[in-house]
């Protein structure tokens, strides 16, 4: 495998950009583009390929097909359904179930045997059905996860405490839609758990506001697809995260969307959880102690999503 190559699948505004973001930040020496519009990829190719001079490091980005799997590191899954106002992330079940068939049937066809990163809609359940029909080993199909949620959560929560929200420790899990929830026994803004502030008068925030808080995490994408018809900035950096942290080898802890094999109680279902990921994938699920609640709000995310799958023809 060429440890620095990596291959997006769907050029929308998700993919491109993942794309954009991963030039920006010289992730990666090889960047393959591959659409069912093959003309749109070689455009988009052109397109970045224009800004290079202003990147931080040499890259190879070209328009290319299901050839170009066989070596790479990384398969980046965009392609799909998008999520159109009024609709959930469940509504694009089926639709992107068999799409999702037809590309991972093209991908096991070129003997790739790097990592699958998943971010087509709904993911969790999407990253299951890829690792179904892969057959590829568990760690080394991952789902975005909660990843931008997690994000979002730090970015709100540092705008109310007016912190930097890189110094906010907080992690949403569960399933990337309605029934996802933040382990907040675990949330901390740099040492100070954040119950403890939302406890001391003096403060701006109180338990109302982190129910509050957590509602409006839950709810933002309603709200950016409402005034822009999709988000796109937002994962495409999340996914630019998980990326680095698989081809540099960082061992870096991001809820996505990983295998349960007896952690917290469940398995055989993919859900977003902490867990450290590095060079071979998922290395670990860390298995959080959450409290009542928490540990009810996460049985119940995966009720739904172990519901939704038998649903599907797999």
């Amino acid at each position: 495998m060429n440890k620095s190559k990596v291959v997006i699948v769907g050029t929308g505004m998700v993919g491109m950009s993942y794309a954009y973001s991963m030039v920006n930040q010289g992730t990666c020496e090889e960047l393959v583009l591959i659409d069912l519009d093959k003309k749109r990829a070689e455009g988009e190719a052109i397109d970045l390929n224009h800004g290079l001079s202003f990147a931080p490091r040499k890259m190879k980005i070209y328009a290319g097909d299901y050839s170009d799997c066989s070596d790479a590191y990384i398969i980046c899954i965009t392609a799909g359904a998008i999520q159109n106002e009024g609709e959930t992330r469940l509504d694009l079940l089926h639709k992107n179930t068999k799409i999702m068939k037809s590309i991972i049937g093209e991908i096991k066809k070129t003997g790739f045997k790097g990592i699958l990163l998943i971010a087509t809609n709904p993911v969790d359940i999407m990253t299951y059905v890829s690792w179904k029909l892969s057959g590829y080993d568990k760690s080394k199909v991952i789902g975005s996860g909660t990843t931008l949620d997690s994000a979002r959560l730090r970015y709100t929560l540092g705008e109310r405490l007016n912190v930097n929200p890189k110094d906010i420790n907080a992690y949403v899990m569960g399933e990337h839609g309605d029934s996802q929830f933040v382990a907040w026994s675990y949330a901390l803004c740099g040492l100070q758990p954040i119950y403890q502030i939302a406890s001391r008068k003096d403060k701006n925030i109180d338990f109302d506001d982190l129910e509050k808080i957590e509602d409006e995490v839950r709810n933002i994408a309603y709200k950016i697809i409402d005034c822009k018809k999709s988000t796109y900035y937002g994962i495409g950096m999340a996914l630019t995260k998980i990326t680095k942290a698989i081809l540099e080898n960082e061992n870096t802890v991001l809820t996505v969307s990983s295998y349960l094999n007896g952690e917290y109680g469940n398995e055989d279902v993919y859900i977003a959880v902490p867990s450290i990921v590095n060079k071979d994938g998922v290395r670990e699920v860390i298995h959080l102690p959450l409290d009542a609640t928490e540990k009810e709000k996460l049985n119940d995310s995966i009720k739904i999503m172990k519901e939704n799958i038998k649903k599907l023809d797999l």
